[in-house]
């Protein structure tokens, strides 16, 4: 969805704010500090914690209250989907060290296209700026 660039604005700041917020939740279970340096876990989680917080004030800009079910459809849907796809392969495979290095390179996918969704909402508002 990211990719194929489908998305609004609200649509794209709801899509990205959780897949931060599923990113942080995943890295704050207790069971991924026995497979991460615990210098660099804290770090990640620190800047995605503040990576929320900037998008909360975004999100909130852009969200009324017609577009609160944005939440619970559509592409939000599918991220909470992927990530629940995630926490059910870490249980299958026990949360082996081999398993937290597979979820490692989707993470780094899945924030890769966030930083591209990110350049594709900075885009938007500039366009919506210009006079």
């Amino acid at each position: 969805m990211v990719e194929g660039g489908q998305l609004q604005e609200a649509q794209a700041i709801s899509v990205l704010h959780e897949m931060l917020q599923q990113s942080f939740n995943l890295f704050h279970t207790e069971r991924s500090s026995a497979a991460w340096n615990t210098t660099l876990l804290e770090q990640l989680r620190t800047g995605l914690h503040q990576q929320l917080d900037d998008l909360d004030a975004c999100l909130g800009q852009v969200m009324g209250e017609e577009d609160s079910a944005l939440g619970r459809t559509g592409p939000t849907l599918a991220v909470k989907r992927y990530f629940q796809g995630i926490h059910v392969y870490l249980k299958e495979k026990e949360y082996s060290d081999c398993a937290w290095e597979t979820v490692r390179v989707e993470i780094m996918r899945s924030l890769s296209s966030s930083v591209s969704l990110q350049e594709r909402l900075r885009m938007m508002d500039g366009d919506l700026s210009s006079p």
